[in-house]
């Protein structure tokens, strides 16, 4: 890795991200490795989840490891204590953290004093994490990342700045559907097209998401208010009207297109109820990776 802090799908090269899939996929087969015994790793939440701390606790175990979870209440962080505090009192404690911010900012101002990896959990600008397990299970179904073409439809949000880049980065096809307003900033698509140059993939941007899918092998959607949005609720259900992942939308692209969310899912929103319970869903091939990509990573940077 170039820096041993991982915020952004960014701070990766396509040959990174490729190492770290190659072992994520042989951990997945293989055996447990005790390769950070005595090692352990701080999980510092400010939002509440189910798939990020249980996959990164257990991929902390399953490497002979531990992870030590701190809540909200227990570290208030910025708040109780300045963020700059707490970064440098675990940094005497114990060998990585992994934060899950509201705010990107946090993680950054966490790098200028940490002398420990940190590991992006998620934040509102990116969640590299989840992308890596996605590019993983893409792999998995697909067999391949050239001429395979993905499909976002939706908020452009942190998920989509992740998963795009990291797309763009191995050669896969990104098209993205989205009313204007929601649309993939302009920050995330330059650096997606300068990937996708030197990987030989292409970026487009649509607003219908009938005309996204029909080249579509892989269907991806997340949910149209974020944690933190939910002031914006109803202007957000009228804005998205149309973008829902249902039978009708998937019958207008490729009989073997796979389906994709990070979960949770708002069902009736984004997502028909019942649609991730067809043949074509891998969601919960996606829930499960997260565990063997974040073993990859806590061994390259913590081992």
């Amino acid at each position: 890795m170039k820096a041993k802090n991982l915020l952004s799908i960014a701070d990766l090269s396509a040959a990174e991200i490729t190492d770290i899939l190659e072992k994520a996929a042989k951990m997945k087969r293989g055996p447990r490795l005790n390769i950070l015994a005595g090692k352990v790793l701080a999980l510092v939440f400010e939002k509440p989840s189910l798939r990020t701390r249980v996959s990164f606790e257990l991929a902390m175990q399953q490497l002979g490891g531990q992870g030590l979870y701190l809540s909200p209440a227990e570290v208030g962080l910025g708040k109780r204590e300045p963020v700059s505090d707490v970064t440098r009192v675990l940094s005497r404690f114990v060998n990585g953290i992994a934060a899950r911010t509201f705010s990107h900012e946090t993680l950054q101002e966490m790098t200028r004093y940490t002398s420990i990896p940190i590991i992006n959990a998620l934040s509102d600008v990116e969640h590299p994490c989840q992308a890596l397990a996605d590019i993983l299970t893409i792999y998995e179904h697909k067999k391949k990342f050239k001429g395979t073409t993905l499909v976002y439809i939706g908020d452009a949000n942190n998920v989509a700045n992740s998963l795009i880049l990291a797309a763009a980065a191995v050669g896969i096809n990104c098209i993205l559907a989205s009313p204007k307003g929601y649309q993939l900033q302009d920050s995330f698509m330059q650096r997606a097209k300068e990937f996708g140059a030197r990987s030989g993939s292409t970026i487009t941007q649509l607003e219908k998401p009938e005309d996204a899918v029909k080249t579509a092998d892989v269907i991806y959607t997340d949910v149209w208010t974020s944690m933190g949005q939910e002031g914006e609720s109803e202007k957000r259900h009228r804005d998205f009207a149309g973008y829902q992942i249902n039978a009708q939308l998937i019958a207008k692209g490729k009989k073997d297109a796979i389906l994709m969310h990070p979960l949770p899912s708002h069902y009736g929103e984004e997502a028909a109820p019942g649609i991730y319970d067809i043949p074509a869903s891998v969601v919960f091939d996606q829930a499960e990776n997260r565990l063997h990509a974040q073993k990859a990573v806590l061994a390259e940077l913590l081992g």
